[in-house]
């Protein structure tokens, strides 16, 4: 393969996990709108309509999604227990013992972590100029979020927080290869949607969402539409293409939308740490990217054994 066919995939790569996470940045300023909302509700309803959503656009494009077997369905229950359930929880739990900050700054870890396990995963050399850059991404992710207080509690809270954070790329990649970013998303989200559904009726009662407010159902389908189906769809198609550790990068482009969101939502002007560290974030995204362009894969390497058939997406 030649790289002016890899160059314009790899471009089409980096751009699907820029939306994407530009889409997560959004749900902060979102997400304000459900603070006195049952949680366990609201995302229940967020991923049944993300599944419905995808399931939809799935159909529309004459398509059917593969049916997960055996070990298949750890995987992809996995990504549902850590990306979307726990890591939730975990942020819901530690903004109560720590100042919203020191969870993004935890977050904000993610691609160092991306950077050196996702090669490992895949059986695969970290690449340093990636890890390099990843230490990069991370300070300026960390100087646009700020720093903030907490209690040992909150700091538990922020690891688990970072670790659900890399679940929901690791666990993903033995599946990937077989069932696609449409259906690796799909099997997630209803998998969550389930397992919310059941903290709903057992801890709020199935009347909670009756409690739901119009701005709350507004702020619930944007998540549902945007946020999920969305996002999810355009994150793994970024990181089945350019692989985990460079694709680990991209995620530190949320914290600069949230920031740039806060704004358009009536927030105060980032004074110049913040405006330093979307400069410094977008040099380590310039950095890591620029030094992958000619490594990209179509797939990543696959851990599960599978017949030769045709991805979702």
């Amino acid at each position: 393969m030649t790289t002016s066919t890899i160059r314009p995939t790899t471009a089409r790569a980096v751009s699907a996990g820029v939306a994407g996470m530009a889409l997560v940045g959004s749900s902060v300023g979102v997400s304000q709108a459900l603070i006195d909302a049952p949680l366990f509700t609201a995302q229940a309803m967020r991923y049944g309509l993300a599944a419905l959503l995808l399931v939809g656009i799935l159909a529309a494009a004459g398509q059917r999604p593969r049916r997960p077997r055996g070990r298949e369905w750890l995987w992809l229950a996995g990504v549902a227990v850590s990306g979307l359930v726990v890591f939730n929880i975990a942020v819901v739990r530690g903004v109560a013992h720590a100042e919203p900050a020191v969870i993004a700054v935890a977050v904000a870890c993610a691609p160092i972590f991306l950077g050196v396990l996702g090669p490992l995963v895949q059986r695969h050399r970290p690449a340093p100029a990636v890890a390099a850059a990843a230490v990069v991404v991370t300070a300026g992710s960390v100087l646009v979020v700020g720093t903030g207080a907490s209690d040992a509690t909150g700091i538990v809270w922020s690891v688990v927080a970072l670790v659900c954070e890399c679940g929901f790329t690791l666990l993903a990649l033995p599946v990937l290869g077989r069932h696609g970013p449409y259906g690796v998303s799909l099997h997630s989200v209803w998998l969550g949607g389930v397992m919310y559904l059941a903290l709903d009726v057992t801890v709020e009662g199935p009347g909670a969402v009756f409690s739901l407010t119009a701005g709350q159902w507004a702020a619930v389908l944007w998540l549902a539409v945007a946020v999920t189906a969305a996002a999810f769809v355009l994150w793994y198609s970024a990181v089945r293409t350019l692989g985990p550790g460079p694709a680990g990068l991209i995620t530190g482009v949320a914290p600069v939308t949230a920031a740039l969101c806060g704004v358009l939502l009536g927030g105060a002007w980032p004074g110049p740490g913040v405006w330093l560290g979307i400069a410094v974030v977008i040099a380590g995204l310039a950095a890591g990217l620029l030094s992958t362009r000619g490594t990209a894969r179509r797939d990543p390497p696959k851990r599960l054994k599978k017949p030769a058939d045709v991805d979702l997406a």
